[in-house]
C-alpha cells in the first residue's frame, strides 16, 4: 500500500539556469492519479518550468517519486491527450501523469450514481436492431486471494470522457453496428454494484459481440480510470494493463531509470 510522502522535484541544470534568470519560466499544472496521487499526497500542483520544456522534462522532475510507485510504466497526457516525451509545453498547459489504467451524450458517461442498466439499454434499442449485447463489470467480493470490502474508482474525468467518446466513434467505424454506449462509475462501489456498462446494438449478433469485446478490452488499457481495492487488512491500487503501442510509454520507463541531474 502506497504511503503519502512529499514530492521533491529534482532540479535539472535547465531549471537552475532559469532561477539564475537566464531562461524565462512558464507555469503549468501537473495532475497525479491512482497510486501516484497517494505517493504525492495531493492530486495536483502548479509548477514553473523553463519555457523550452517538454513533457519528458516534467517526468524527469518527478524522477524521485515514480520509481517508488512500483509501476513498470506510466504515460503522460498534455491537455487531455496522450503525448510523447518530446511534446513541447506552453504556459497554462495541463499535464497528467497516468499509471496503467484499470482499467457527453448518453452514449458516453462518467457518473457517481448507480448505473441503471435497463433504462440505458432501452434508450439505445431500435426496431431495426436484431441484437443488443450488454456487458456489465461488477464488483466481486474477492481479489488477490483476499476478501474485498469495497472498491474505489478514480479518474481523470475530462480526458476519460473524451476517450470513451473516441472509443464509441471508432467502434462504429470498425464494426457493423448501429450504436453503442459506455457508462463508467467513479467513487465508492459496494459488492455487486456495476462499475462499467457497455451496450452495443446491431442488426446481427456477431458484429455486436465483437464490438463489445473490443470496447471493454481497449477501455481497460487506454481510458484514464483507476481502481483501488479495499480489503480487511488494507488497500491497494489494482495493477493496470500494459499501455497499447500507440500510447508509447517506453521512453518514459527509460528516462525514469536514469538518475535525475542534481
Amino acid at each position: 500500500m502506497a504511503t503519502a510522502r512529499p514530492i521533491v522535484a529534482e532540479r535539472s541544470s535547465a531549471f537552475r539556469l532559469s532561477i539564475d534568470g537566464k531562461l524565462s519560466l512558464v507555469q503549468i499544472r501537473v495532475l497525479f492519479f491512482g497510486v501516484l496521487k497517494d505517493l504525492a499526497g495531493r492530486s495536483a500542483e502548479s509548477l514553473d518550468v523553463p519555457e523550452s520544456s517538454s513533457a519528458g522534462d516534467v517526468i524527469q522532475r518527478y524522477a524521485n517519486l515514480i520509481p517508488n510507485s512500483g509501476l513498470t510504466s506510466i504515460a503522460i497526457s498534455v491537455n487531455q491527450e496522450y503525448a510523447t516525451l518530446d511534446r513541447a509545453l506552453h504556459a497554462g498547459d495541463e499535464i497528467a501523469l497516468l499509471p496503467p489504467v484499470s482499467g457527453g451524450a448518453p452514449h458516453a458517461q462518467i457518473t457517481r450514481d448507480r448505473i441503471d442498466t435497463a433504462s440505458i439499454t432501452e434508450c439505445l434499442k431500435r426496431p431495426e436492431d436484431g441484437a443488443t449485447i450488454v456487458f456489465e463489470g461488477v464488483v466481486r467480493n474477492h481479489s488477490r486471494g483476499r476478501r474485498t470490502l469495497f472498491l474505489e474508482y478514480d479518474g481523470y474525468e475530462p480526458m476519460a470522457l473524451k476517450q470513451l467518446d473516441q472509443l464509441i466513434t471508432e467502434a462504429l467505424t470498425r464494426f457493423q453496428i448501429r450504436d453503442a454506449a459506455i457508462v463508467h462509475r467513479l467513487g465508492r462501489l459496494e459488492i455487486g454494484e456495476t462499475s462499467v456498462l457497455i451496450v452495443v446494438t446491431s442488426a446481427h449478433r456477431a458484429a455486436a459481440f465483437d464490438a463489445c469485446r473490443w470496447l471493454i478490452d481497449t477501455l481497460k488499457k487506454t481510458v484514464p480510470i483507476w481502481k483501488k481495492e479495499h480489503f480487511e487488512d488494507g488497500a491497494v491500487w489494482a495493477d493496470g494493463e500494459p499501455f497499447p503501442p500507440e500510447v508509447a510509454p517506453a521512453g518514459i520507463v527509460t528516462i525514469l531509470q536514469t538518475p535525475a541531474s542534481k
